[in-house]
């Protein structure tokens, strides 16, 4: 291997590149590295390559369960691999995780990382669904170097499943602080955006952001929104945010959605100013049945808005029962009705926990420590190989290196694994 080490990130959809991953991979260029990417293709690919990161359309890719098409994905991913020669491959997302991995070790790709950004099994499911999940991950993580854990809950799961310790690392969450801050312009738009919905500036509203599948809890959001509107004590509005799934197993239905507007139910549809939408809330809602690490949670801490959110892993890593919002427990209505009526009817309180949410979210959910982590992985696992470290540009020299070094000193004395919280 000569040149700048190449990284190819694999995913399954382009969105996950361009929304979840694209600080992380302009870093990685920063850091000297030359980052390469390959998702099914879609709408988000052009957005990716506007960065400069190259990427490489894998057309049979798809979430859904297809044995013809997962076997078309793996020529179309041997090819790639192939063509390229990536020092790394880097995989995200169950099917990728598990087919990328495989595939890249079947081709000799020296250096082999996978991130998990949260198992689609917990220890509290059935049986039946926590066997073939839990034996999946174990085996496709026989062929990677290092797995990257967003989750601590995960990490001691993976490890009682006999994935050797070595390998795992405890990776975090973060998001772009600076992006998600409140400040006068974005309040100015959040007032804009409560005008045109017709909300007045004295109520409350609360607001969901995600993907319009029931898993994510909508059955029970919207059974507390009825079962709130039936008590008429308190008027507040609704927001959500989210693409629509129409037409995919799990997708909220179009009746759903319709009987919701009936409630005065806001839908926005898929939004670029998530922190513009997140100003206007006075309370975040999650009451999802599964998470890794919730981005859209984090964010609306570090916009200072309480999140009420199942109790469940992932959520618990976000929000502090009775310090930053409050934890529910998943499948339950009544219950994340209750919260949220606590909420609405007590605007100091809401105003308390916001604050805390914030100074949380400063202290705990920042992108750069995830960005130093990976990087630190990346570097010891080259050095393994007997590869010198790659040189960042002269502009990201200070802004890593020093924080490489630290991350990879606690990695040595195994630091990096507080209890799960």
């Amino acid at each position: 291997m000569t040149g700048a080490p190449k990284v190819l990130h694999l995913t399954t959809t382009a969105i996950s590149l361009d929304w979840l991953l694209a600080p992380q991979l302009v870093a990685f260029e920063e850091a000297g590295f030359e980052v390469l990417t390959a998702s099914a293709p879609g709408p988000h690919v052009d957005a990716i390559r506007s960065r400069g990161i190259a990427h490489f359309p894998l057309p049979s890719l798809s979430r859904n369960m297809d044995l013809r098409r997962d076997w078309a994905a793996c020529r179309e991913l041997h090819a790639l691999i192939a063509t390229h020669r990536p020092d790394i491959v880097h995989t995200h997302n169950p099917k990728p995780g598990v087919l990328g991995r495989i595939a890249a070790r079947h081709m000799h790709v020296p250096i082999v990382v996978n991130t998990v950004h949260g198992l689609y099994a917990q220890p509290t499911d059935p049986l039946r669904r926590r066997l073939p999940v839990f034996g999946i991950e174990r085996a496709a993580a026989m062929f990677s170097d290092a797995e990257l854990v967003q989750n601590p809950e995960d990490v001691a799961l993976l490890r009682s499943l006999g994935v050797p310790s070595e390998r795992v690392h405890l990776l975090g969450n973060g998001i772009d602080l600076a992006r998600f801050s409140p400040n006068a312009g974005r309040s100015r738009m959040a007032r804009a955006i409560r005008h045109k919905l017709g909300i007045a500036p004295s109520t409350p509203v609360v607001g969901m952001v995600g993907r319009l599948v029931w898993e994510k809890g909508y059955r029970e959001f919207f059974g507390a929104v009825r079962a709130l509107r039936a008590e008429r004590d308190q008027d507040f509005a609704v927001i959500v945010v989210g693409p629509d799934e129409l037409g995919k197993a799990g997708a909220v239905d179009q009746a759903a959605i319709d009987d919701m507007r009936a409630h005065g139910v806001h839908f926005l549809g898929s939004r670029n100013d998530v922190e513009v939408i997140l100003s206007a809330l006075d309370v975040f809602v999650l009451p999802s049945h599964r998470e890794g690490f919730p981005r859209a949670a984090m964010e609306a801490s570090a916009m200072g808005v309480p999140v009420v959110a199942s109790d469940i892993r992932g959520c618990r890593q976000v929000v502090a029962h009775g310090e930053t919002g409050f934890l529910v427990p998943p499948r339950n209505e009544l219950v994340l009705a209750g919260a949220l009526s606590r909420l609405l009817h007590d605007r100091p309180l809401r105003q308390k926990l916001g604050a805390a949410a914030r100074a949380r979210a400063l202290r705990e959910f920042d992108q750069e420590r995830v960005i130093a982590r990976t990087l630190a992985v990346y570097r010891s696992q080259l050095e393994l190989l007997g590869r010198e470290r790659p040189q960042p540009a002269r502009s990201t020299q200070s802004r890593y290196s020093d924080s490489i070094d630290l991350v990879a000193d606690a990695a040595s004395k195994r630091d990096e694994f507080p209890a799960a919280a």
